[in-house]
């Protein structure tokens, strides 16, 4: 059947008449929880089939489901997890021991997320923060360096995905120098290409195989001083396509964050002809979703061809996991953080 290309937020913990009116109508090729969206476990797991329902479809359902502060299942029901940054540390003072713990991480939030419905989760973060830097990445990077966050950052992909659950590398091709929270204002990046490519492009280079990446709102103006790489065609083409390389489903970051200019009709044209294929709106404004969809398009094309290609790359866990033991074994790596 055919879908738009966009991803799709809702407002509570259960969907409204209007809701399950507008998704059936519109047919989004996927759905984004948040915090409002979550109750506990049986209450999720009716939600996801009640998106999935509404939308026609076996719909990819995402979550932002990273540890620390960003992170959409909480205790009493879920377990809180470490941010990014402690996996980090513990590779710092044992790298063997560091990878197998954003493995173990990766791998027990894959199964929490797979009880509720849950199959794509907006993780690993591969933003390499400088010094001076607005914290909106902050600990959420594993690491200052590439080469470690690439590593971190495989592990937790390839944790995801032994667990049934598919990964989305962000936000390509990097958000870590950003001096202001995209959420708020629209971040300006005035580093060289050379330096780009080293720092930043290289995490996104090493994962460019993983079947989804999640665009930053972000001008950097070595590339293109006028759009940020959400809406801009030479970022998308030249450097996310060409110089990291990558191929995979490539989504925006959120379009109703006040990076973006102009009205959400306008962001989301501006967003897919610049090469996402998807696009991305979280809020559940139903007014702010209707005019998305006014101006989203069928998938179609490589984009479709890419959207098949990554689902094709979730399979169930080919093993079971023996929770009690792998939670034992990443409590005494995180220990050493």
């Amino acid at each position: 059947m055919s879908v738009s290309s966009a991803i799709y937020g809702c407002a509570g913990p259960e969907l409204s008449a209007d809701e399950k009116t507008f998704f059936r109508e519109t047919c989004p090729w996927g759905f984004i929880l948040f915090a409002r969206n979550i109750v506990s476990p049986d209450q999720v797991l009716h939600l996801t089939a009640s998106l999935r329902e509404a939308a026609g479809h076996d719909a990819p359902i995402l979550i932002d489901q990273e540890g620390g502060r960003v992170q959409r299942l909480r205790p009493p029901h879920w377990r809180s997890w470490p941010a990014g940054r402690r996996y980090g540390e513990v590779y710092e003072r044992n790298a063997e021991k560091g990878l197998r713990a954003a493995y173990l991480g990766a791998r027990l939030m894959a199964a929490e997320l797979r009880s509720t419905g849950i199959t794509v989760d907006c993780l690993p973060v591969l933003d390499v923060p400088v010094p001076g830097a607005h914290d909106v990445i902050g600990d959420r990077a594993y690491a200052g360096e590439p080469g470690a966050v690439a590593a971190l950052g495989l592990a937790a992909a390839e944790g995801l995905m032994a667990g049934g659950v598919l990964p989305v590398v962000k936000h390509i091709p990097g958000h870590g120098r950003a001096g202001v929270d995209s959420h708020e204002k629209l971040p300006v990046v005035d580093a060289s290409l050379d330096e780009l490519a080293r720092m930043d492009f290289a995490p996104f280079r090493a994962l460019r195989t993983m079947p989804f990446a999640m665009t930053a709102h972000v001008i950097y103006t070595a590339l293109d001083p006028d759009n940020p790489a959400t809406t801009s065609a030479a970022v998308i083409r030249d450097t996310i396509r060409t110089r990291i390389g990558f191929e995979g489903l490539l989504m925006s970051d959120d379009l109703s964050m006040k990076a973006l200019r102009g009205g959400l009709a306008e962001r989301t044209r501006a967003a897919l002809a610049a090469g996402c294929d998807l696009v991305l709106h979280c809020n559940g404004d139903m007014a702010e979703m209707e005019a998305v969809a006014a101006a989203a398009t069928m998938l179609r094309g490589e984009s479709l061809a890419r959207a098949e290609a990554a689902l094709a790359r979730h399979v169930s866990p080919s093993e079971p996991l023996d929770t009690d033991s792998a939670l034992a074994e990443f409590s005494q790596f995180m220990s050493l953080a």
